[in-house]
């Protein structure tokens, strides 16, 4: 049998180079690790009335607390239609990919070659003529053995980067669910007052009849007719500016959903707001921080830049390549099947850079400063989050009071306009006065109103920032 062996470098001299090479490396460290966990506060700055302390509870599903059923409704065609949700689903599939890139460098490849060749030569001056043909088949294999780990690092900083990108899939639906409940309560209110001025319009109609009446009887003037005239254009010029805002929030909405506008059109209008909760349940700032799906990205994050940073320290380290090949040379296609013209052979080569002008440590430098900007970044997030949280407790609470304020003074408004419109008729009043009291009680409602959708929103808010409104799919749970 023929065999042809490459003789391998002697293994006490390769061990001996690589202890002076292990000799030369030094061992990275990462940055010091934040202490912003020391800077979280133990309990909320602004507690609300509305508020229960408790521990971590399950708010992926907070909008249906609202007990609106289209409001529920619309967050789930979104959750599953939402271009952005299914970026970011395309998104984790990538990452899924390029684990299992980084995991396949860690096990050997194996390639397969097959050749044949023939040649045909005629001597002219002889006038032979000679033929010749060989055929070749073989396997090879290398494998660069992870020797100190350096692959495993990778695969480790892959697998935080998959994580991470889970996180942000579970941001999106947080961001989204918040954005479409946001836009419906816009919705909902602009609804509200669009009927409520058609509702005044009609008084001011009402109290321009009677005026015109008393004009035609000669009891009253032309003046006051026109002055009732302009309140109520007035009030009428209010209405095409509403229809347009509900046209564009439902024209929102309907992007939000992955609908095209036509397609939201039939969204049923109604004239009343979701109720919010009676009592909502507040985490301890601890449990919060946990539970938002972008600080627990940050977090991902941090760890894929650290494990890069021990990765490419340990590219200071000698490599082991093994390489090996079985194959056959024959020059019969008979005889491929002959065991004596099988042809095999290994190597193995161990190496480690002596130098490289710097560009090793220049890598870990720039790796160093990754990984500090991670840290910066998840000590910036971690801040916001806390005074996101402290935002939406504080309008809760400012909200709530500025919106019982209004509502008493839009009871007197009401019961005021009431009066006028009575003492007037019965000459007792003035039309300035029954004029002014129409429009004072307007103005009053519509502000109730968008105070009203602001404390509802305010809830959104704080949900979102007590990091709820994020569910894993049965697809991921396999990652």
């Amino acid at each position: 049998m023929k065999r042809s062996h490459s003789t391998p470098l002697s293994i006490a001299l390769i061990s001996l180079s690589s202890l002076v090479l292990i000799g030369c490396t030094t061992t990275g460290s990462s940055p010091e690790s934040t202490t912003i966990s020391q800077r979280i506060p133990e309990i909320w700055a602004h507690g609300s009335e509305t508020m229960s302390q408790a521990t971590a509870v399950d708010l992926s599903g907070w909008w249906q607390r609202f007990d609106d059923p289209v409001l529920n409704d619309l967050i789930a065609e979104a959750l599953q239609n939402n271009t952005d949700i299914r970026s970011a689903l395309s998104s984790i599939r990538q990452a899924r990919a390029e684990r299992g890139l980084a995991n396949a460098q860690l096990w050997p490849s194996i390639d397969a070659s097959a050749g044949a060749s023939g040649s045909h030569v005629n001597n002219l001056n002889t006038d032979n003529t000679s033929s010749s043909e060989s055929y070749s088949a073989g396997i090879d294999a290398s494998w660069e053995v992870d020797l100190f780990g350096q692959q495993a690092k990778y695969l480790e900083a892959s697998e935080a980067e998959l994580a991470a990108s889970v996180e942000d899939f579970h941001d999106a639906q947080v961001s989204l669910a918040a954005e479409v409940a946001t836009a419906y309560l816009d919705l909902r209110a602009y609804e509200i007052q669009l009927g409520i001025v058609q509702e005044n319009l009609n008084t001011r109609e009402s109290t321009l009849e009677i005026i015109q009446w008393q004009e035609q009887a000669g009891e009253d003037d032309a003046l006051s007719t026109q002055q009732s005239l302009s309140t109520v254009e007035q009030a009428r010029a209010q209405i095409p500016a509403l229809e347009q805002s509900i046209q564009e929030i439902r024209n929102s909405l309907a992007i939000l959903v992955g609908r095209t506008p036509a397609e939201l059109q039939s969204l049923q209008s109604t004239a009343k707001f979701p109720q919010a909760p009676d009592q909502l349940t507040r985490t301890i700032p601890a449990d919060t921080l946990s539970q938002r799906p972008d600080l627990r990205s940050a977090e991902r994050h941090i760890e894929a830049a650290a494990a890069n940073l021990t990765a490419i320290e340990r590219s200071r380290l000698p490599s082991l390549n093994l390489n090996g090949s079985i194959g056959i040379e024959a020059f019969k296609a008979g005889d491929w099947l002959d065991p004596e013209q099988i042809i095999s052979n290994a190597i193995a080569s161990l190496s480690a850079p002596i130098w490289d002008a710097g560009r090793i440590s220049r890598n870990i430098e720039i790796q160093k400063e990754t990984l500090t900007q991670a840290y910066l970044n998840y000590e910036s997030e971690v801040l916001a989050a806390l005074a996101e949280v402290e935002n939406a407790l504080s309008s809760i609470d400012q909200l709530n009071q500025e919106l019982a304020i209004l509502q008493r003074a839009s009871a007197a408004a009401s019961k005021a306009t009431e009066l006028a419109q009575m003492q007037y008729e019965s000459g007792e009043a003035d039309l300035l006065t029954v004029l002014d009291t129409q429009r004072t009680e307007l103005s009053l409602d519509q502000d109730r109103i968008s105070t009203q959708a602001e404390v509802l929103q305010a809830h959104v808010e704080l949900y979102k920032a007590l990091g709820g409104g994020w569910s894993t799919p049965l697809s991921l749970t396999q990652l």
